[in-house]
């Protein structure tokens, strides 16, 4: 396709010049500020010569262009897989709005400590009743009972918890696992 002394222009790029050798797949070019380059052949275009853009364009592969163009599909998020015996995860809102009917009067120590206090009580139910994983839903805010929840968790032994699945519950939850020991 390009032989030595062919004027060329790269694609892509704003260089042209003059083609030094060919080898295979690569082409030396001497650019018109006197640098010498390696390109792709699929990377260069003849120039002052209109049968060879002629050429240039019959050989094009119209399916693998197409292909290149295809637009990929968007990708779904994964959805979490569930046994169809297997009951969801108990859910406990920490929100002192959905504790107290009226949190008036209550300072923000009360408040902590109201819902510290129902953690403490639903983590205690789940031990008893060998319940294997709860989710305490305590919301963003400034981190304070998201904090004590993790302070109050980490005094179990048998109590794992992480994150709750950001997709359901967005940063403000907390998954609970609980290891059942054999001799109860």
């Amino acid at each position: 396709m390009f032989s030595k002394g062919d004027k060329v222009s790269v694609l892509d790029d704003a260089i042209d010049g003059v083609v030094l050798s060919v080898n295979d797949t690569q082409v030396e070019v001497e650019t018109t500020d006197g640098f010498v380059m390696t390109f792709l052949v699929n990377e260069l275009i003849k120039l002052n010569d209109s049968s060879s853009l002629d050429n240039s364009i019959k050989n094009i592969n119209i399916s693998a262009v197409q292909k290149e163009k295809e637009i990929p599909k968007p990708r779904s998020f994964v959805k979490e897989r569930k046994n169809r015996n297997e009951q969801p995860a108990p859910e406990f809102d920490l929100h002192i709005e959905k504790l107290v009917k009226n949190k008036g009067g209550l300072s923000n120590y009360d408040i902590l400590t109201i819902q510290a206090e129902t953690a403490q009580r639903h983590i205690e139910f789940a031990i008893k009743n060998r319940i294997p994983k709860i989710v305490f839903i305590h919301g963003v805010g400034e981190g304070v009972l998201k904090a004590e929840l993790d302070f109050l968790l980490g005094r179990y032994d048998n109590i794992a918890f992480q994150e709750a699945n950001y997709q359901k519950y967005g940063q403000g939850a907390t998954e609970v696992f609980i290891r059942q020991s054999k001799n109860i």
